[in-house]
């Protein structure tokens, strides 16, 4: 049909009246053909020329991207000018500036509901005759894949319930009978008492046993508290965050309490931001986590003369991964606490719960993860936390750079 309207079209002077009423009503025909076309499509559409000004879109497109309400420019102006979202704007404007013509990312958006979407956005070249004449843009919504992905790393993590539930009766006999047998020792000094007219003992013997029961009592209640928390599903809210942007603050927050012990602490980033899917919040107390064990190894080997504390949190990144590098020169581990370091209940802190490293493991396993330790024994400790880049289009990465 388009070979055929071609053919008519280069010899329109020739053709009679009928003629050029038929051709009109093929080409028209046509053009509501591929119209169709596109509105029958479940990914949002967008054409663009070589100045990014909006040709052609479909109507799925508006449920995708959110655009300002100015309809009168939209084929004047940009697309970066006409959206809502400043970092999906972003994106298109640094397509423009550096010529990219193949490129897929990744991003979050949240509705006007205040639900979090995640959409893919894919660019490819619009060719003209050899020549190219724009940009042909795909957003797809793959926000029901993202939570398959969650749901499935929660179920994973479900696994480990029986282990932690052995664990807790056994950390809860401890503090239990410590209680018992000063309650007992209480009872028998009241049984004493009334054999002995009613002559109590000295106060402080009492409250001495009584502090002891509210202690193991306090003890009691932290230890259920972290069973719960360790327990309950890692309810986190993914979205694309620079880590470097999260990290910071942190590093900024932890200072004073290191600087207190004469411990240097850095952060080395990577000149331009990566990001990935996270939960700002429970990133943020993983990391915490880290730095407080990372403390107390370098304390520990500050008390036995040692003054040249550092801790240091190192963001790199290389093809499809990102890598956190969590280190301190403190007094290392050994091979056993290794192998056991994200096992639930196992502690090497006289006050430590053991539930500290299995949280961090379980935050990064439900952002699709992975953490490795290294240590030696008096030497230090690298904690290495891997994630994947959202992004997948090597030739983006490198233009990028």
């Amino acid at each position: 049909m388009r070979s055929y309207a071609k053919r008519l079209s280069q010899k329109v002077e020739k053709l009679s009246k009928e003629q050029l009423i038929e051709l009109l009503e093929k080409i028209v025909d046509e053009n509501e053909s591929l119209n169709s076309i596109l509105e029958s499509l479940s990914s949002g559409l967008m054409i663009v020329d070589n100045n990014f000004i909006l040709q052609q879109s479909n109507t799925i497109l508006e449920s995708r991207l959110t655009f300002k309400n100015h309809n009168e420019d939209k084929k004047t102006l940009p697309v970066w000018d006409l959206l809502e979202d400043e970092e999906i704007a972003a994106y298109f404007k640094k397509c423009a500036e550096k010529e990219i013509t193949n490129s897929s990312d990744e991003f979050t958006t949240v509705t006007s509901g205040g639900s979090v979407r995640f959409l893919t956005i894919t660019m490819l070249p619009l060719m003209h005759n050899n020549v190219l004449s724009g940009r042909i843009f795909v957003i797809q919504d793959i926000t029901e894949s993202k939570n398959q992905e969650v749901l499935l790393h929660r179920m994973e993590n479900l696994a480990n319930l029986t282990n932690l539930a052995a664990g807790m009766a056994h950390e809860i006999k401890n503090p239990l009978g410590a209680i018992s047998i000063h309650i007992q020792l209480i009872q028998k000094a009241l049984e004493k008492a009334r054999s002995n007219n009613d002559i109590l003992p000295p106060k402080k013997f009492v409250e001495d046993h009584i502090d002891v029961v509210n202690d193991e009592i306090d003890h009691l209640n932290k230890l259920v508290m972290d069973f719960l928390m360790a327990v309950r599903p890692v309810k986190s809210t993914l979205e694309l965050k620079d880590p470097v942007k999260v990290i910071s603050p942190i590093i900024d927050f932890i200072k004073p309490e290191f600087k207190k012990d004469n411990i240097k602490v850095e952060l080395k980033k990577p000149e331009n931001g990566r990001r990935i899917m996270l939960d700002e919040k429970l990133f943020r107390e993983a990391l915490m986590n880290l730095a407080q064990n990372a403390l107390s190894a370098i304390k520990s080997k500050l008390e036995s003369g040692f003054s040249d504390g550092t801790f240091l949190i190192e963001c790199a990144y290389s093809d499809n991964k990102y890598v956190i590098r969590v280190c301190d020169n403190g007094s290392g581990m050994t091979p056993e606490t290794i192998s056991k370091i994200f096992e639930p209940y196992y502690t090497t802190k006289a006050n430590g719960t053991g539930l500290g490293m299995t949280m961090v493991y379980k935050i990064v396993k439900d952002f699709s993860g992975d953490i490795q330790v290294e240590s030696e024994v008096g030497k230090g400790t690298v904690f290495t936390l891997i994630f994947p880049i959202p992004q997948k289009d090597k030739k983006l990465l490198s233009q990028n750079e």
